[in-house]
């Protein structure tokens, strides 16, 4: 009985953290968030279901205990994916592409931190802070790469 309550109490606090680091997908959503917690956005430009870099970024940084301790902190995340198998809402789709031409994104991963201003339309008062793809080293050395863009 001892064995089964240690398992359930563990998958438990592991799904609840794993719960507590939101990835937007909209990005007036995550605008509004920004402006109201005064934290840039970082935004992870992503192929999900196809990108073999992007899914080594994932595992290696976005899934650890460090980065979403680290990201929960400082930075309001967005995700901006390419997926060629899952199908995203017309809506959607058309918002990540204009987002890939503002920022002139090329290749996958691409993760770029900015601050959006206060005027009516964020997407139009957009300031870019710093950008990185996939680092060696984990968790920490991505953060240490990113992490000098801070406003």
């Amino acid at each position: 009985m001892k064995k089964v309550l240690i398992i359930v109490l563990f998958f438990t606090s592991v799904s609840v953290f794993s719960q507590d680091l939101k990835w937007y997908s909209d990005f007036s959503e995550a605008a509004k968030i920004s402006k109201k917690t005064k934290k840039p956005i970082l935004a992870n430009f992503t192929g999900s279901d196809w990108c073999g870099w992007c899914k080594v970024l994932k595992r290696e940084v976005f899934d650890t205990p460090e980065f979403k301790k680290w990201a929960k902190k400082h930075v309001v995340l967005l995700e901006v994916d390419f997926p060629r198998r899952t199908k995203i809402a017309p809506e959607l789709k058309k918002q990540n592409y204009a987002l890939q031409r503002a920022f002139g994104v090329r290749g996958y991963p691409t993760v770029w931190m900015f601050k959006v201003g206060d005027g009516e339309d964020p997407k139009k008062d957009i300031t870019p802070l710093g950008k990185t793809g996939y680092v060696r080293g984990g968790a920490k050395a991505w953060i240490a790469t990113i992490a000098k863009y801070l406003p």
